[in-house]
């Protein structure tokens, strides 16, 4: 059995309401979170203390996504649309006024940036021309979580219809409709090692799933209350999940045993819903973000 030593290294304040969005930037030293405040907001792992606001939005946000390629920072913008900022300069290149509703999450492969909506769509917009390519409606239900696989090919979205549908990345034509949860899906992961697809959501369970078949290989009980997000580590040999039952679990990408869980009782965890997690390429610590306006830094030692 792995033996884990958990060291929270730093709580980090400054937004003014619930913490949604998380997201590494290119120099994976920094990440970046949104809030419901609308606020954009940068941190340094090297000296995390004060955050450093990027952006300031009229509404809230739900979703960031970096363009590595372009060296660039995609905000979701709800009942809006988009807006895209140099991470050179630090300033608004353009935006795009693309939904009344609101924006769950973001992904981008090659020119084109896939973002789902509260009413059911993934809109595609090409980062070259700036404008909406696609409107592909998919459900009557929120699109919650999207999850591009490791080869580039296909893209999977959860949704609140309680379905995973995964589509031909290229053409975006429906591949597979995957129905197992009882509830909304909100977390999705593909493991970058093995042919496997990773799902969690409002029915507290993970769903294991093969990523050649799309065949149910397992479902695991992982949390008391919703699954809201789940990240692999850069190895893919761990990942964690986070959950509006105020906990962090670590669990083996093998295995699917768990590992260890955080929570405010053991290790003065967050106090309420756990939104997001990272697991940061610079120092493999764990970044979580949380309702309760806080961000927490923590280092595992296996």
């Amino acid at each position: 059995m792995v033996k884990i030593q958990v060291n929270k290294l730093h709580t980090l304040t400054g937004h003014n309401d619930c913490i949604y969005a998380l997201a590494e930037a290119p120099d994976p030293r920094y990440f970046f979170t949104g809030s419901g405040d609308g606020m954009v907001v940068l941190w340094d792992l090297d000296d995390p203390r004060d955050g450093k606001l990027i952006a300031k939005v009229n509404h809230s946000v739900y979703a960031l996504e970096v363009d590595t390629q372009r060296n660039q920072l995609i905000i979701g913008h709800n009942f809006e649309g988009i807006h895209v900022i140099d991470l050179v300069d630090q300033k608004e290149l353009w935006s795009l006024n693309i939904t009344n509703q609101s924006i769950f999450d973001i992904k981008i492969s090659g020119n084109n940036i896939f973002v789902g909506t509260a009413d059911g769509l993934i809109i595609v917009i090409d980062t070259e021309t700036r404008a909406v390519k696609r409107h592909l409606k998919i459900s009557e239900k929120s699109v919650r979580v999207l999850a591009i696989s490791p080869a580039g090919d296909r893209i999977a979205a959860g949704l609140s219809d309680h379905s995973i549908k995964v589509f031909d990345l290229n053409t975006l034509e429906p591949i597979f409709n995957l129905i197992s949860h009882s509830n909304s899906v909100f977390a999705l992961g593909y493991d970058p090692n093995t042919s496997v697809l990773i799902s969690g959501g409002r029915d507290a369970s993970l769903k294991i799933w093969n990523s050649g078949d799309y065949s149910l290989k397992q479902t695991i009980i992982a949390h008391l209350y919703a699954i809201n997000y789940l990240a692999f580590r850069e190895d893919g040999r761990y990942f964690v999940t986070c959950s509006m039952d105020k906990s962090i679990k670590v669990w083996d990408a093998e295995s699917y045993k768990l590992l260890k869980v955080i929570d405010k009782a053991r290790y003065a965890g967050h106090g309420t819903s756990i939104n997001k997690v990272a697991w940061s390429r610079y120092n493999q610590n764990i970044i979580s973000i949380s309702d309760d306006r806080k961000i927490s830094i923590w280092n595992l030692e296996f």
